[in-house]
């Protein structure tokens, strides 16, 4: 059964910065294509961000050139770095990873991440 912890999130003023980290186990991480997703308050689970197995990345447009997604294949980690933060960003932030073998899909608990100040 995989498993996904993430961690990082915590309380920034507007204008700082975060770093989400999500550790894998139970699973081939190598194979997995992740993600990471948000929601906030009263809106539903939207993408910020995903990188494939070999490496290759995707924004949505509210986060280019603020976030950067990452991933360390001999750590079973996933990362987000985000910069520039603004009080929209407030949300809580989950990891996916999503099976490119079979399509099996697994989420992480989330984490919360508020800018405010």
């Amino acid at each position: 059964q995989v498993q996904l912890v993430e961690s990082g999130g915590g309380l920034v003023q507007p204008g700082g910065s975060l770093r989400l980290s999500c550790a894998a186990s139970g699973g081939i991480f190598s194979i997995y294509a992740m993600g990471w997703y948000r929601q906030a308050p009263g809106k539903q689970r939207e993408l910020v961000a995903s990188i494939t197995p070999d490496g290759r990345t995707n924004y949505v447009d509210f986060v280019k050139g603020r976030f950067t997604i990452s991933r360390d294949n001999t750590k079973n980690t996933v990362y987000l770095q985000m910069h520039s933060l603004k009080p929209e960003d407030t949300a809580v932030y989950y990891c996916n990873a999503y099976d490119t073998y079979n399509g099996d899909e697994h989420w992480g608990q989330g984490t919360q991440d508020t800018v405010s100040s």
